[in-house]
């Protein structure tokens, strides 16, 4: 095997574990969103666990995170629960500060 087949192949599992990684922080980032979206609207454990399984797989429908903003805005507003975007958004970036640490 010669070098530039080496790097390529080293380039190519970077990126699966960067992609790997991503994954992982995202997802753990929605589950603390989760927790905290299922603690305000009252639900009880197996409750809790169903929705965060209904984040992740909402973010799963587009790129970025804008998708599990209006799903989590949605519920708030189903729920007749008056919240500012920005408390959404600050939650959503605590979350994933949280998940940064659990990894890195």
């Amino acid at each position: 095997m010669n070098k530039f087949d080496e790097r390529k192949q080293s380039f190519e599992k970077k990126f699966a574990k960067d992609e790997e990684l991503k994954f992982k922080l995202a997802a753990r980032s929605n589950k603390y969103l989760g927790e905290w979206v299922s603690l305000k609207l009252g639900k009880d454990e197996k409750e809790k666990e169903n929705y965060i399984q209904e984040i992740i797989k909402a973010d799963m429908e587009e790129a970025g995170s804008e998708d599990v903003f209006r799903k989590v805005k949605k519920d708030f507003q189903t729920a007749s629960i008056s919240i500012e975007d920005s408390e959404i958004r600050d939650q959503m970036e605590k979350a994933l500060s949280r998940a940064k640490e659990d990894f890195i």
